[in-house]
């Protein structure tokens, strides 16, 4: 029998190549099992951390700094001015940064990709929306500020309402200490699982005590 060594050395190359892409084919499944199982664990981790609203701040009304104050003599006549001039236009546009605390009583960092939320004053929503953004919170009790950014056009939201109780309404929101006090969040977070957006199958209902799913 005569033996073609130039075919049997590409035969060998061959395998050597197949099973090399094998290898790799196998390692790529298992690290991307790894990572999914990784996330679902995450999953799990955060229906177990707490939730709180603990500050709101650089409260504007018709883009007029309103932080702590009560009525419209707290304010210079021009910017007194500018808010009953803007109570009396198409839109009363009200923006503030409303600061939750996370806390995670894991042994494992919790994290999300992204939260839907939907706030609430005195039990009537006002607008909802999505923060688009990478959270963890750490482990063994560690805690996690996120600020989000709040955007309510009090003309929509207080439909119905006169000019003097819309802006009485958004004067008396900071509260004692700047604890928004009337504020509910409701927030369903979402984490990456292989991949795939996974979110929570409710909401989270947020207030100035510590609250878990």
């Amino acid at each position: 029998m005569v033996f073609d060594h130039a075919v049997l050395k590409r035969n060998l190359n061959m395998k050597r190549t197949t099973s090399f892409i094998i290898l790799l084919l196998s390692l790529f499944t298992l690290i991307t099992s790894c990572d999914v199982v990784k996330q679902v664990s995450q999953m799990s981790y955060l229906s177990k951390c707490e939730f709180r609203i603990e500050t709101v701040e650089q409260l504007r009304l018709a883009g007029i700094d309103v932080q702590n104050k009560k009525s419209l003599s707290d304010l210079s006549m021009l910017d007194a001015g500018r808010i009953a001039s803007a109570a009396m236009s198409p839109q009363f546009p009200l923006d503030f940064t409303l600061n939750i605390a996370a806390k995670n009583p894991n042994t494992v960092d919790a994290g999300m990709t992204r939260i839907d939320w939907i706030l609430l004053i005195d039990d009537q929503e006002m607008t909802r929306g999505i923060l688009d953004k990478q959270v963890t919170i750490p482990a063994n009790n560690g805690s996690a500020d996120i600020p989000m950014q709040m955007h309510v056009d009090l003309k929509k939201a207080l439909s119905g309402k006169g000019a003097d109780a819309i802006i009485n309404f958004g004067l008396n929101l900071a509260g004692t200490g700047n604890t928004p006090t009337r504020f509910t969040l409701k927030l369903k977070p979402t984490i990456n699982v292989g991949g795939i957006p996974v979110s929570y199958p409710g909401y989270v209902n947020v207030k100035t005590e510590f609250t878990s799913n």
